[in-house]
Order: structure tokens, then sequence, then C-alpha cells
């Protein structure tokens, strides 16, 4: 008989060569590992592996920064804090000293690193305040980078000419009628004496024997609005600078009492011209600039967030006039 498994004949799996001729000289082990590495799936797994390593290789999560237990301070720092010192007036830092000076910023750190790691900064008011100053610190020195051309200034100056008007200024002299004195004829009694007073000069005697003493000046020179008002009272200054100059004018009412007024001179509210107030509009002109980039920089940032409102607060924001980016539900 014919065995029908003879390998001369060609049939059966033992007449197939093997997938790898290497595969005849290994170990049953080896085998088995070969065979697991030509799995699609574990090809799959081992290379997702190798880039899942890599990519946190070349990019540390920043979670692994903030835990860093390294606090490394540079020279920069040292010179800072000697700096720091001597702006305080002190002569330069002994070596304690300047140890000293060390261990502070070292706990500083070590304590903020701590606090960080505990999550107290969240919802900490004084800490979201002073963030959000840093940031309109960091909008300033973006606005501040330009300086504005001589053509460009003048041209903002005539669209803003107003901010610049110079108030009206006086210079005058007064003579006071007491209400504590006087009574409720203290109007009357100073009516009477612009009678008496008419046509005389400003500094005629009979003035000074028919008034009372007053607490503070009789006289007072070149004194803008705002300065009579803080001294006299808005009323009071209002109706002195309506009164002609040269001549006895009044009963004029202030926070004391009655006064006739003299005017010495009075000069109008005017426009000043640009020449004048070229480095005041420099200025003005610069904080503008840092108030447009806040309100496009914050207007930009907005525009990514939603604003989510309780019910009643949507009402009283509407009715407020709340932005057309806030979104309630």
């Amino acid at each position: 008989m014919i065995d029908a498994t003879n390998p001369l004949d060609g049939g059966g799996d033992c007449a197939r060569p093997p997938e790898h001729a290497s595969d005849a000289f290994a170990s049953p082990p080896e085998r088995r590992l070969r065979r697991w590495l030509r799995e699609p799936l574990v090809q799959f797994v081992l290379v997702g592996a190798v880039l899942f390593l890599g990519y946190q290789a070349l990019h540390p999560s920043p979670d692994a920064g903030s835990s860093s237990t390294r606090i490394e301070l540079t020279d920069d720092d040292l010179r800072q804090m000697s700096v720091a010192w001597l702006a305080q007036g002190r002569p330069a830092p002994t070596p304690e000293q300047m140890r000293s000076l060390v261990d502070m910023r070292v706990r500083e750190e070590i304590l903020y690193r701590e606090a960080l790691a505990l999550g107290l900064d969240k919802g900490d008011t004084i800490v979201k305040r002073r963030l959000a100053q840093k940031m309109e610190f960091l909008f300033e020195d973006v606005s501040a980078l330009r300086e504005p051309t001589r053509e460009e200034l003048k041209a903002w100056f005539e669209k803003n000419s107003e901010r610049f008007a110079l108030a009206p200024r006086a210079s005058f002299r007064h003579l006071y009628f007491s209400p504590d004195r006087r009574g409720a004829r203290a109007r009357e009694d100073a009516a009477r004496a612009l009678d008496k007073l008419r046509g005389k000069p400003a500094t005629t005697q009979e003035g000074a024997a028919l008034a009372d003493p007053f607490m503070f000046q009789d006289y007072y020179g070149d004194r803008s609005f705002e300065e009579i008002a803080k001294l006299f009272g808005p009323r009071f200054a209002q109706a002195l600078l309506r009164q002609p100059p040269g001549s006895w004018q009044g009963p004029i009412e202030s926070g004391y009492g009655w006064h006739l007024i003299w005017v010495d001179s009075l000069t109008p509210a005017r426009v000043p011209a640009f020449d004048e107030v070229e480095m005041e509009a420099k200025t003005e002109w610069t904080a503008d600039q840092r108030a447009e980039t806040r309100r496009r920089t914050y207007e930009a940032m907005r525009a990514r967030y939603e604003i989510v409102l309780p019910g009643p607060a949507k009402q009283d924001v509407s009715a407020a006039g709340a932005p057309s980016t806030t979104k309630v539900p």
C-alpha cells in the first residue's frame, strides 16, 4: 500500500513551505511571539504607544511644570531684590541681609505654588481683580507703543478742542454784610450801601465803614470759576462772572451772607490755540488711544464667551441696555 501522507507526493499541510524560513529553526516560544507581532491589532497598539510616548516627551503637560519642586533664582532675581532694597533708601544689603531676602523670596514662591496646588486661587475675588488689573496694564503697554505725528495730533485736537476750553477768570473785591449781625436786614442793608457807593472808587474808605468784617480775604486776584465756587458757592460764582468790571454791583448772596462786588478784571472762557496746549493734547490723545485699545481688546475677548444669567437678572440687564453679545437662557 502507498501511504497517502507521504511528503514526497505534495499532498497535505506538511507539503506547504513555512511562511518564513527562519521559523523552522526557531523555538516554539519564538514562533508564537513572531505570530503575535504579525497581527495587525498588535502592530496598531504598538505604533500608538510609540506616538503617545513621543508626544509626551516633546510636549510635557502644563501640570508637570506647576508641580515642580525646583525653585531657581537667577542673577536678575537677585539684582531686582537688591534694587528694591536700595529703593527704600537703605544702604547696600549685607550678605546676611541678602540671605534673608532670598529666604523671603523662596518662602513666597513655595507658598504660592502650594496655594495653587490646593486650588486657593479659585473663586478668590482679590485674585480675580489683581489678574484683571494686570490685563488692563497689558492693554496700556500695547497702546503706548505708537507716537502720534504732529499733523495727526492737530487733527485730533480740532475735533476735541472743547475739552481744552479755559474757564473764565476774575479778579474782584467785595464788601460783606453778615446775617449773624444784621439778621433779616442783611440784604436790605447791602442794597442801601450800594446806593451810597455808586460812582465811587473800589478803594473808598466809606465802603469798609458800611460793611462788616469778613473772616477771609477782601480781595481775590485772577481766580477761576472753580476756585470762586469752592470759596463762595456755585451760585455766587455764576452771578459774579456776569457782572461788568469797574463798578460796584450786587447784592450777591453766598454761603456766608450778602456781598457787594467790584470786578477789577474779567477773562472770558476761551478755547486755546493748538500750540498753547500741544503737550496736554498729546497726553489726552494717548489716554484716548489706551481707552480705545482696552475697549477693542475687551470686546474681542468678550465675543468668545457666552454670558448666561438667571431669569430675573435677564430682565434687569435687558432694561439697562445690555450689549447684544450677552446671551441668556
